[in-house]
């Protein structure tokens, strides 16, 4: 089962790479949880797409160095690029914990952190 899961989150993540929102949310649960660690949490499908729709108007650049399974989680690590507040994009480290149900994505819970400048 992990390596089935690992192969839902890679397809998953190419709709992202591709700015096809509709697909990566074909991936999902109805009731998926969405949660970006001590910033914001979002429930369901719906949520996800109105959020998704500005969020990810333009497919946001990241990279996947490891992936890690086990059971129901996936464990994504590496790096993605989140604008300021002045809107420039900086590089920080993530770490995305998936959970599956039935082959499909139905929490993640993601830690995002800027790293400091002698850890990039």
């Amino acid at each position: 089962m992990s390596e089935s899961n690992k192969a839902v989150l890679l397809y998953a993540n190419a709709a992202i790479d591709s700015g096809d929102n509709e697909g990566f949310l074909s991936f999902c649960t109805d009731d998926i949880e969405w949660t970006a660690v001590g910033e914001m949490r979002l429930k369901g499908k719906e949520a996800l797409r109105e959020w998704m729709a500005t969020a990810y108007s333009t497919p946001p650049e990241y990279t996947v160095d490891d992936l890690v399974a086990e059971g129901d989680f996936v464990v994504a690590l590496g790096y993605i690029m989140v604008k300021n507040d002045e809107g420039q994009p900086i590089r920080h480290a993530y770490s995305d914990v998936w959970r599956l149900r039935e082959g499909k994505l139905a929490e993640l819970r993601a830690f995002v952190v800027k790293p400091e400048a002698n850890e990039l």
